[in-house]
């Protein structure tokens, strides 16, 4: 079980890039779909909150990496 755990692990920056990439892919397409759908203001802000969410994951998960480096 641990070997399989330590696939899902984030252990470095690159791998933490990797992964804020592929949110990014999916919150633009997603973005790009509610602007499709909702055209006008109310699709402009549901893509900028896909976008935005990206922003905070991103945040949290490069926060948590440098948190348990130090801590670890």
């Amino acid at each position: 079980m641990e070997r399989i755990k330590r696939l899902f692990t984030v252990k470095t920056k690159f791998e933490a890039f990797l992964i804020i990439y592929a949110l990014a892919l999916g919150a633009t397409e997603r973005g790009v779909t509610y602007m499709q759908q909702y055209p006008g203001t109310g699709g402009q802000i549901l893509a900028l909150a896909c976008t935005g969410a990206v922003f905070m994951a991103g945040g949290m998960i490069l926060d948590a990496l440098e948190y348990r480096r130090s801590y670890g």
